[in-house]
């Protein structure tokens, strides 16, 4: 596999501090559309990759890769083959969207009439077509979104960085954006860098997550292969003295974790149906109330990377936001 992202023992050093610590990675596939989530807390490190990425920061140690070019060393040449949309407002607030986006496209490198021609078309496909002649500065948040996401896109480059792309939309405008976000890589072949904190963006977009904490890297995985691992996973209600059924669980080979009285995280072996489960409390005299097949979510994989737990109470509120 060719990856389309390549960190070999990356170290950063802003000033006095370090704030990429020797992390390592290969995401992506050359040629293949997919979409990487990169995740962490405040304070990880998540921007300063994302802007060693774009040979913004040089690394003190080791080194970065995009489509087998040095982020540091060939920089121009990564920027001709990348398209970034940053999280802070970055347009030209007197300049009509179309004029913006042409100059974006000269500057990416496409012929003048190419980038006129571009800019007209992939802000139609936005859905800003009819706005293309307003100064961007009159938009609306959801509408400088869009325009940011245009911007990124123009060029067709093989990998799009997109830093909190949901930022401030409402429900509509954010469907609309994710639904562009897997087009890009589904039908157009395009590899995604989706940063966010909306952990259930991540979740419904991307293939691949990487967690980031105090500038390493604390999780990686494929979330197809995530979500299958935990397809045994059962989340069981009881009614009744439950004190031993985490020992008698031992006897069928699961595993299981008490999290509130009556109510219980367990894991069963492949080969173990749902029915013993059954059997087995009604031998302890114990009533199922609730039986359910459930998987670690995305928000479960976060915490338990950074090493956090959040009260379910707490999660509820938070609506798969970190």
């Amino acid at each position: 596999m060719n990856p389309v992202i390549a960190v070999e023992n990356l170290r950063v050093r802003l000033g006095k501090h370090e704030i990429l610590k020797g992390i390592s990675c290969r995401l992506g596939e050359a040629g293949v559309g997919k979409a990487i989530g990169l995740l962490g807390p405040n304070g990880a490190g998540k921007s300063t990759l994302i802007q060693t990425l774009l040979g913004f920061h040089q690394p003190s140690v080791g080194s970065a890769h995009i489509l087998g070019l040095d982020c540091h060393r060939q920089s121009m040449q990564v920027k001709t083959r990348i398209g970034y949309m940053p999280e802070n407002d970055s347009l030209i607030a007197d300049m009509t969207a179309v004029a913006f986006l042409r100059l974006m496209g000269e500057i990416s490198g496409l012929p003048a009439a190419a980038a006129l021609e571009k800019a007209h078309e992939t802000l139609f496909h936005v859905g800003l077509g009819e706005a293309r002649y307003r100064a961007v500065g009159t938009y609306s948040l959801g509408m400088k979104q869009m325009a940011k996401l245009a911007q990124a896109i123009l060029h067709g480059p093989e990998l799009v960085i997109l830093d909190e792309p949901t930022n401030g939309l409402d429900p509509a405008a954010r469907q609309r954006m994710l639904a562009l976000n897997k087009e890009m890589k589904e039908q157009h072949g395009m590899n995604v860098l989706l940063c966010s904190h909306l952990l259930r963006d991540v979740e419904e977009v991307c293939d691949e997550v990487v967690i980031l904490k105090d500038g390493m890297i604390v999780h990686q995985s494929d979330l197809a292969a995530e979500r299958q691992t935990n397809k045994r996973f059962v989340q069981l209600q009881v009614t009744g003295d439950d004190r031993n059924l985490g020992t008698v669980l031992q006897e069928i080979g699961a595993e299981g974790v008490s999290e509130t009285a009556g109510t219980w995280r367990i894991i069963l072996p492949v080969e173990v149906e749902v029915n013993a489960l059954w059997r087995l409390t009604a031998r302890e005299n114990l009533q199922i109330t609730k039986l359910a097949y459930r998987r670690d979510t995305l928000e479960e994989i976060f915490l338990k990377a950074v090493g956090h737990r959040k009260p379910k109470a707490e999660a509820e509120v938070a609506h798969g936001r970190i």
